[in-house]
């Protein structure tokens, strides 16, 4: 079995001790960075590892030029990703309990790696208790193995690329924040508020329905097909505030088979750095 976008609780049970499958907790808090950990060592699914978004899934912040969750270094999170267990042949499945929000980015950092077999566990960990699966507390490890990347340099687009989708009729360049945030009326995180001139705003959260689960891939298609109006996958790309939640749009459009679309990882908090870029409020 290889899952490469989402997996249910149910389709994740039976190989909780096969160590073919990886495991990895993605719990984050950006307003407590640690509290991810501690609700991982009281309780966490058997045999699972954790990822912290700013230690394991992100490099180091220049201040003034990088954005607020820049990507590591590529031999830094091979390694990584080694120590975790994971390797060639490794089915490696993904959660956190905000629906997705940080797993996905660990989903598309290991495809932008070369590792397709990944996915986020769907509806996470509220769902997984909502089950009543079992549960463990502490720390875990596995067996290290030999990860090689295979880069696929093609996934991200950098500032200056930006400037040009934004600009081209023939391209569509997606926000995933909150449409509140996109409009520049309730910015908490970053300290200019607004988003970039072209945009369009397809909130991320959209992506999910009530019980936190993902809208079936006929939805999704039918949403994103709205959004890019006309515009193929392959000529957009997606932005939030710094890289991550957008990949939870990237994972929705892989499972609504509307993949190649890419990452804009430093975002708005990078694109804010330079003064002389332009920003815009409001619905364009």
């Amino acid at each position: 079995m290889n899952s490469t976008t989402l997996i249910s609780p149910a389709e994740l049970a039976p190989y909780l001790s096969d160590g073919d499958w990886a495991i990895v907790d993605c719990r984050f808090s950006l307003d407590n960075p640690y509290r991810g950990l501690g609700d991982y060592q009281k309780a966490h699914i058997p045999g699972a590892l954790y990822a912290h978004l700013d230690d394991d899934l992100s490099g180091v912040v220049v201040p003034g030029k990088t954005g607020r969750h820049p990507l590591p270094e590529i031999d830094t999170f091979a390694r990584r990703l080694g120590s975790w267990g994971i390797g060639s042949g490794v089915q490696v499945v993904v959660y956190d309990d905000a629906g997705g929000a940080y797993a996905a980015r660990l989903w598309w950092m290991l495809r932008w790696v070369g590792h397709d077999t990944v996915a986020v566990l769907n509806g996470g960990w509220p769902q997984w208790l909502g089950e009543s699966r079992p549960t463990r507390a502490g720390i875990e490890t596995r067996s290290p193995r030999q990860f090689n990347p295979l880069l696929r340099p093609g996934l991200v687009v950098d500032a200056p690329e930006i400037d040009s989708i934004r600009q081209d009729p023939g391209s569509c360049l997606v926000d995933a924040r909150s449409s509140d945030r996109f409009q520049g009326m309730n910015e908490t995180i970053d300290p200019v508020a607004g988003h970039i001139p072209g945009a369009v705003s397809a909130p991320y959260a959209e992506n999910l329905d009530q019980a936190g689960l993902f809208l079936s891939p006929e939805a999704l298609r039918t949403r994103y097909e709205a959004i890019l109006a006309g515009v193929p996958p392959a000529k957009a790309a997606f932005y939030c505030g710094s890289g991550v939640s957008a990949a939870h749009n990237l994972l929705a459009l892989a499972h609504a088979g509307l993949d190649d679309s890419r990452l804009y990882i430093g975002s708005w908090s990078e694109w804010i750095t330079d003064q002389d870029r332009p920003i815009a409020t409001g619905v364009e």
